[in-house]
């Protein structure tokens, strides 16, 4: 059960309700200045939404897993994997600074980086060490071409 619980879309959500909460009702008379910080948030979450889309195509074509705590059948390194190694997480990442800046969140600003470092260390990492031992010199490659962020 909790392996199922453990997953990036729980962490962003519970991550992006902390912002919505803050907003709403500890704003601190702060604000991020109106209609750019709209605009822009739009821009961060419809690009970690073009991301995930891109990502979740990939691994259909592919018919692997994606599932974080399980074993890929396949290692991707195709579209959109040929710029990044992780667009799902980074997609996710967009997506929480994009709601904080729509929803003038200013506080809940150190959310963004502490929700990569969960993904990083919980996610990333572990992901990567089991692609290492699986795909060996291929993943090796794969790392030197594609860094793992942008």
């Amino acid at each position: 059960m909790m392996k199922w619980i453990d997953i990036p879309p729980v962490w962003l959500a519970g991550f992006a309700a902390l912002a919505w909460v803050q907003a709403a009702h500890f704003p601190a008379g702060l604000s991020f200045g109106g209609v750019w910080a709209d605009l822009l948030g739009g821009l961060l979450v419809g690009g970690g939404l073009v991301l995930l889309a891109l990502a979740f195509a990939e691994f259909r074509r592919h018919r692997t897993t994606i599932v974080p705590h399980l074993e890929a059948d396949r290692l991707i390194q195709t579209g959109i994997f040929r710029r990044s190694r992780n667009p799902i997480y980074l997609g996710d990442v967009l997506i929480l600074a994009g709601l904080i800046l729509r929803w003038d969140a200013v506080l809940s600003l150190p959310l963004v980086p502490i929700l990569l470092w969960i993904y990083e260390t919980r996610f990333v990492i572990p992901e990567e060490n089991r692609l290492r031992k699986k795909f060996r010199a291929e993943f090796a490659r794969y790392c030197q071409k594609t860094r793992r962020w942008v």
